[in-house]
């Protein structure tokens, strides 16, 4: 069996990371979290809804590409490579929850907007009616809020929303707490809101290897440079063992990640393990690359001129949003042990 990209997909990797690299180089990067109100470039946001893909991984019927989860992981991945800041994500995230726990009518009247980019929304756990950390909460039309089980989509244009600006460490991204009030006009999602909560998982996972991508691309190009007593400093066993701890990270998380997109698109049936190793994954690599990385650059490593302080605050708050790795670590353990439970007892009955 071949594993690999199509043709097509290949294609949406080449062109975001062309079109990412000449539109939102570190400068931009730099000049957006830089600013006192953290404003998006509204021209490259327009750019990338023009080129389909707010809805990339929507149905064609409510507007979007009808795509995949695959493809929309691609894209993720080098939105996290490029670090850009932008309402992709949790757009994307929100989209596909609602695609897969909405009814007809309520994908039908949510979806068209957020695939066009016109209706924006994101994604976030609740806990007692308070989102504590909502990416894009405070610009977003449609505020999905996910608890015990349960989905609601609020709209944060009807009132009844206590929406505060919320900052963190990560100023490439705009975040806020959403607490819902009792005014608050929302709807229930009535299918399957685990399914839809997975397919989120995976797309932020894809962003965290993206982000662990760039920061092994730039720490190994900085430790071929960068010579200590006229060798490079890549050369000292120390160096090289923790550049290969980083790749090792980030291509195990890769793979998570991308067997996760595939099975939402062509198995579900193992999307929960799926999503939860990807997400787990993800997580640690995220947080660990980023971190060796700014290590491995010595003391320009920790100045604000580096460049690769982006990626570890992108990662550290990545890593924070939806379910936390641990709570993915023990579904994954449950659900082995349920497998592993379910053979013995097929044998039981048929003795």
């Amino acid at each position: 069996m071949h594993f690999d990209f199509t043709d097509d997909q290949r294609e949406i990797r080449r062109t975001a990371r062309e079109l990412l690299a000449a539109r939102s180089g570190f400068e931009r990067v730099r000049a957006v979290a830089e600013r006192d109100d953290g404003a998006y470039d509204e021209a490259l946001w327009r750019e990338l809804v023009e080129l389909g893909w707010a809805g990339i991984a929507l149905p064609e019927a409510v507007g979007g590409q009808g795509l995949g989860v695959l493809e929309l992981a691609i894209l993720l991945e080098e939105l996290g490579y490029a670090v850009t800041p932008s309402p992709i994500f949790s757009n994307a995230a929100a989209g596909l929850l609602i695609d897969a726990a909405g009814s007809d009518a309520q994908r039908e009247a949510l979806l068209p907007g957020i695939a066009s980019g016109e209706q924006t929304a994101t994604v976030a756990l609740a806990r007692d009616g308070v989102a504590e950390l909502v990416p894009d909460g405070d610009s977003a039309r449609w505020i999905v809020l996910v608890e015990e089980g349960r989905a609601i989509v609020c709209d944060a244009l009807a009132g009844g929303l206590e929406i505060a600006p919320r900052a963190t460490i990560d100023p490439t991204r705009r975040y806020a707490r959403v607490a819902v009030g009792p005014g608050a006009l929302s709807l229930e999602l009535e299918r399957d809101v685990a399914a839809g909560l997975d397919r989120a998982e995976v797309a932020l996972a894809a962003e965290l290897c993206g982000l662990a991508e760039r920061a092994l691309v730039l720490t190994v190009a900085y430790v071929k440079e960068r010579r200590q007593f006229g060798t490079p400093v890549g050369a000292f066993q120390a160096v090289s063992h923790r550049a290969a701890e980083m790749l090792l990270e980030t291509e195990g998380a890769r793979s998570a990640t991308w067997f996760a997109a595939w099975a939402a698109d062509a198995e579900p049936a193992s999307l929960a393990r799926g999503a939860s190793l990807a997400k787990a994954a993800a997580s640690d690599a995220g947080r660990h690359v980023t971190a060796a990385a700014i290590q491995l650059h010595g003391g320009i490593g920790f100045t604000w001129e580096a460049d690769v302080h982006w990626l570890y605050k992108r990662a550290q708050v990545d890593a924070a949003l939806l379910v936390p790795a641990a709570r993915h670590r023990a579904r994954v353990a449950r659900l082995a042990v349920a497998a592993a439970a379910a053979p013995a007892a097929a044998g039981a009955a048929v003795a």
